[in-house]
């Protein structure tokens, strides 16, 4: 099967040709999203995630592909996402914030770009952001009480739940200005741009979760609260958006 690709395009010709030997005229699409997709790839660490579209005859015989993806799990190719085209349309209103983000950092690998002409109704975007702050808000309360101030606790805390805050930011942002930008950086900008969200305290979040700071247990603590006030203030600015 070969090696970890250095780059997730590498894989691109390989992963086509398995995935057509298996499920033939019924594959429709393969997409590449996530961090793949948005230049954000570290070889050996980061997994290669693919959106599999296929007909509904082809969903229903999904036990043909066991064997590639337990193959394709070794060159860190995550067990893909499979839908049909009806699943992801029927979805959107439930799922609008995963959606925009797969739409937004995606690479169409073979077939119909099927996220290109997806389209969000704002009040559906609104209602997922708002449940997801509120979530992950008293997920944060929950778990700083359980640390007991262990700044070791609340490192682990904020590693688990700092993805997701971006995935959300990128929501608002096109909720205000009906766009998004494709990476962190640019997105922790635009925030402190648009709603005056601290984006530093949300980048020393990030290098907490990367194991690269040089912060004291205090300081930690410091910036946890800091992390936690930064995710009201975003839920208070969704609040009025109504």
């Amino acid at each position: 099967m070969g090696k970890i690709p250095d780059q997730p395009q590498d894989i691109f010709v390989e992963f086509t040709k398995d995935y057509l030997s298996v499920f033939n005229k019924d594959l429709i699409s393969l997409m590449l999203y996530g961090s793949a997709a948005s230049g954000a790839y570290v070889k050996g660490k980061s997994d290669i995630n693919v959106l599999v579209v296929l007909t509904p005859g082809g969903i229903n015989h999904l036990e043909d592909a066991f064997s590639l993806v337990k193959s394709w799990r070794k060159r860190n190719v995550s067990t893909p996402l499979v839908m049909t085209r009806n699943f992801i349309s029927s979805s959107l209103d439930a799922y609008p914030i995963e959606f925009l983000n797969m739409k937004n950092n995606s690479i169409l690998m073979y077939g119909e770009n099927v996220l290109d002409s997806l389209v969000f109704k704002p009040e559906d975007l609104r209602l997922q952001i708002e449940r997801e702050l509120k979530s992950k808000i008293l997920l944060l309360r929950e778990g700083y009480l359980d640390s007991e101030g262990s700044a070791r606790k609340l490192r682990q805390l904020i590693g688990r739940s700092l993805t997701a805050f971006v995935a959300i930011f990128n929501a608002m942002l096109y909720l205000k200005q009906n766009q998004a930008p494709r990476n962190r950086r640019e997105t922790l900008d635009e925030m402190k741009r648009i709603f005056t969200i601290d984006a530093e305290v949300f980048r020393l979040c990030f290098e907490i979760r990367q194991d690269t700071d040089k912060l004291s247990g205090k300081e930690i603590i410091d910036i946890f609260k800091k992390y936690l006030q930064e995710a009201e203030k975003a839920c208070s600015i969704i609040d009025e958006l109504k």
